[in-house]
């Protein structure tokens, strides 16, 4: 007679059959309630007085910490608290590691704290715990905290190298903060007065802001003053040409209110050198070109090249008894219209007339 063979199993099927027996399960099944041996099994681990319990999940947590098996670790740490073990070094020493395993693992420091507290409560000459804290207020930034820490720790543990370690690093840290912190309000308290200077110096050349609070400027360059000025006083601006006749514009990055325009057109329109592309009527040129300004009261100002900026914002000053007059700063700078002589100009200010509804 023939009987049949049992099946052959895979290696993978016999490391599942492994599994399912209890002291070779890697994590416990849901129906742990329905399963008596394993109900048996775990329920060894809470016989015995809450020292015992305890001192049971600290020796399991610290061979799965020597693995680094921290998450496994700090769960028996966890239950050798939850056993309220009435020896105060075990509970101390309980707290302190389960503290390490969060250091390791850079989570909730705010954890490792309150788990130092209590052992310092319990022992106040806990060196670990002190350790553990200062490490974890540095973490946080908490300079003072780790340094009272470890100042603490060293009246009665003075040669804890590790102590003084961070105590050092701590002390550094805190001085590298403190100067940044100073830096910081430093350059806040120059823009705060730069900011005021400029406002101060706007009202005096007859500038006025027409930008909201918080509009941006589509230039990299703002207002300032001459940092080779020795008086601190002399005004830099960027200056915005509008070319209306073919919608093109150039900008002036620093205008020197005593630099007269001239110099600036000169260097944009240099002779013997081809006109820009735009100008297709060959019309735009150094002697050839008038420049206006409009006011913010809509008057118009026609500016000799001779001129310096500020001689034009003296000029932008409104009539006596009049509502304030002057330039309008717009997007960080000032405008200025080019035309060619002739046609163009008498075309661009009839227009400009009829606008303003005169």
């Amino acid at each position: 007679m023939v009987f049949p063979q049992p099946a052959e199993t895979s290696v993978e099927e016999k490391l599942a059959a492994f599994d399912s027996a209890p002291l070779f399960m890697k994590s416990l099944p849901e129906d742990i309630i329905d399963n008596p041996v394993v109900s048996a099994l775990q329920s060894l681990a809470y016989e015995g007085t809450p020292d015992e319990i305890a001192q049971n999940f600290k020796e399991q947590g610290n061979e799965y910490f020597k693995g680094k098996r921290y998450r496994e670790a700090s769960s028996f740490y966890a239950q050798g608290v939850d056993a309220k073990p009435t020896d105060p070094t075990l509970l101390e020493v309980l707290l302190c590691n389960r503290a390490a395993y969060v250091l390791a693992r850079e989570e909730n420091y705010g954890s490792v704290l309150r788990d130092c507290s209590k052992a310092i409560t319990i022992n106040q000459k806990s060196s670990k715990a002190y350790y553990r804290s200062a490490l974890a207020l540095v973490v946080l930034e908490r300079f003072d905290e780790a340094i009272d820490c470890c100042k603490r720790c060293l009246q009665y543990d003075r040669d804890n190298a590790a102590i003084q370690s961070v105590l050092e690093k701590a002390t550094k840290l805190k001085e590298a903060k403190e100067k940044k912190e100073r830096e910081k309000q430093e350059k806040l308290r120059h823009e705060r007065e730069n900011k005021r200077r400029l406002a101060v110096a706007f009202k005096e050349r007859n500038i006025i802001v027409v930008d909201g609070p918080n509009a941006e400027s589509e230039i990299d360059y703002e207002p300032h003053f001459d940092h080779e000025d020795p008086t601190g006083r002399m005004l830099v601006l960027p200056v915005l040409f509008l070319y209306p006749q073919y919608a093109q514009t150039d900008i002036i990055s620093e205008f020197v209110e005593d630099t007269p325009f001239s110099a600036h057109v000169e260097r944009m329109f240099p002779p013997a050198v081809p006109p820009p592309s735009w100008d297709l009527k060959i019309e735009y040129s150094a002697d050839h070109i008038v420049i206006y300004a409009a006011t913010h009261r809509r008057r118009l100002l026609k500016v000799g090249k001779k001129m310096s900026l500020r001689d034009v914002l003296r000029a932008a000053v409104g009539e006596e008894g009049e509502s304030r007059d002057g330039l309008e700063l717009k997007g960080g700078c000032l405008s200025f219209v080019v035309l060619a002589k002739g046609e163009v100009e008498k075309t661009w200010i009839e227009d400009f007339k009829k606008a303003r509804g005169v």
